[in-house]
């Protein structure tokens, strides 16, 4: 065994503290199967079979969603999506916490809207998750990380292969990752 000198102590960590999954585990248990079955799939299921499994799920979808194959959503029941919006393939919505995405929103190809976080700062790394928020008319390009406790501004596109860890204004185009750095020390 290898003796370590981290101060991160990993067998610490309590899944339970910080993540409220809002639902029973049969729930997500049968969520997960629609979920193997009709979104994570290569085939092209028709999107408005997808939001109708959405809404069952107790997702508030609107008219006109496209849903694309292979899209993984973690929660529905945290998921709110406003009409005419796209999300393109493989992207991941990991929302632990509520996902309010507006209207006339493109979220494409691999994108990761990531609600859930560790806090790297506690040795016993707790969840710090947050709500992520796109607001009408934003473009999420292919291959973008979204954080938690962010919010893209009305009409604002974030270019591929963005980093977003702040909040963006409206009508912006980001042409550059954004990300943040925090010097922290372990006392």
């Amino acid at each position: 065994m290898i003796e370590s000198t981290s101060k991160v102590s990993l067998k610490d960590f309590d899944s339970s503290v910080g993540l409220d999954r809002g639902a029973s585990r049969l729930k997500e248990l049968c969520w997960y199967m629609v979920k193997v079955t009709f979104f994570l799939s290569a085939l092209p299921y028709p999107s408005g079979l997808k939001t109708k499994l959405l809404r069952f799920f107790g997702a508030k979808i609107g008219k006109g969603v496209v849903i694309k194959p292979r899209v993984n959503i973690h929660f529905p029941w945290k998921l709110e999506i406003g009409d005419h919006t796209w999300i393109g393939e493989e992207a991941f919505l990991l929302n632990f916490e509520k996902l309010t995405i507006g209207n006339n929103v493109c979220i494409s190809q691999r994108s990761f809207l990531c609600g859930g976080n560790h806090d790297y700062r506690n040795p016993t790394m707790p969840y710090r998750n947050g709500p992520i928020i796109l607001k009408d008319g934003s473009w999420v390009g292919a291959c973008c990380f979204i954080g938690p406790n962010v919010t893209v501004g009305k009409d604002t596109v974030v270019t591929v292969g963005s980093v977003i860890v702040s909040d963006l204004e409206e009508n912006r185009v980001i042409t550059k990752p954004i990300t943040s750095q925090i010097k922290v020390r372990w006392k």
